[in-house]
C-alpha cells in the first residue's frame, strides 16, 4: 500500500495550471509535507527525449497510434522511476498531466475511443491511479488565443480550434465519468481565487484520507 498522496493536474493549455502547481507545492510544504512536483511527457531523462520527439512541429507525419504509444511509453518511465517510489516514501506527489490526458488528446480528439487508449495506459501506469485530479477549465477559444500568444507552439498546439473543442469536450466527459476523483476548476477567475478554492480541496483530501 501506497504511503503518499498522488494528484494529477489536468486542462487545456493555457489554463494556468503551471502557476497554480508552484502555488499547490508552496502551501502544502509550508504544512509540513513532502511534495514531488513532475510533469508529463517528461519528468525522467528518457521522458524528457520521448517529450521532444513527440512535440516537435517537425514529425507532421506521426500516426495517431504512434503518438498514444509514446504518450504511454513516457508515462511508465515516470511512474517507474519517480511517482511511485516517491509514493512509497510517504511523500505528496504532484503530476502536471497524467492518463487523462491521453484520453481526452489521443481517445477522444484522434479518434482512437476512450477504451483503447486506456487499456494501453493501465498497461504503462500497472493500474496506478491519482486519488485527486484537479481538472482547469477553460473555453477552447480563449485556450487556442493564449497559445497563440506565447508563440512557438508545439505539434498538438498548432492544431486548428475543432482538435481544442474535441479536447474541451472530452474533459467535460471525464468529469461526468469520474466525479469522486476530478474536481473542475473554473480557471477564468483571478488567480488568488482560484488558489484559495484549491486549498480547500486539498485541506479536505488529506482530512479525509487522515494522511499525516
Amino acid at each position: 500500500m501506497m504511503k503518499g498522496l498522488f494528484i494529477s493536474i489536468e486542462g487545456m493549455d493555457g489554463a494556468g495550471k503551471t502557476t497554480q502547481v508552484d502555488l499547490m507545492k508552496t502551501f502544502l510544504e509550508k504544512k509540513g509535507y513532502q511534495v514531488l512536483v513532475t510533469r508529463e511527457p517528461g519528468g525522467t531523462v528518457i521522458g524528457e527525449k520521448i517529450r521532444k520527439v513527440t512535440l516537435d512541429p517537425a514529425h507532421q507525419e506521426m500516426s495517431y497510434i504512434t503518438e498514444a504509444l509514446l504518450y504511454s511509453a513516457s508515462r511508465a518511465q515516470l511512474v517507474n522511476q519517480v511517482i511511485k517510489p516517491a509514493l512509497e516514501r510517504g511523500e505528496i506527489v504532484i503530476c502536471d498531466r497524467f492518463v487523462d490526458s491521453s484520453l481526452v488528446y489521443q481517445g477522444k480528439a484522434r479518434g482512437l475511443g476512450y477504451k483503447a487508449v486506456k487499456e494501453i495506459n493501465d498497461f504503462a501506469t500497472q493500474g496506478l491511479e491519482p486519488c485527486l485530479t484537479i481538472m482547469f477549465n477553460i473555453a477552447p477559444e480563449v485556450s487556442l488565443k493564449r497559445i497563440n500568444a506565447r508563440g512557438k507552439e508545439d505539434r498538438l498546439e498548432q492544431e486548428k480550434l475543432a482538435f481544442h473543442q474535441q479536447v474541451h469536450a472530452a474533459y467535460q466527459d471525464l468529469v461526468k465519468l469520474y466525479p469522486q476523483r476530478i474536481k473542475e476548476i473554473d480557471a477564468g477567475r483571478p488567480i488568488e481565487v482560484i488558489q484559495q478554492e484549491i486549498e480547500g480541496i486539498l485541506i479536505k483530501l488529506i482530512q479525509e484520507g487522515e494522511y499525516k
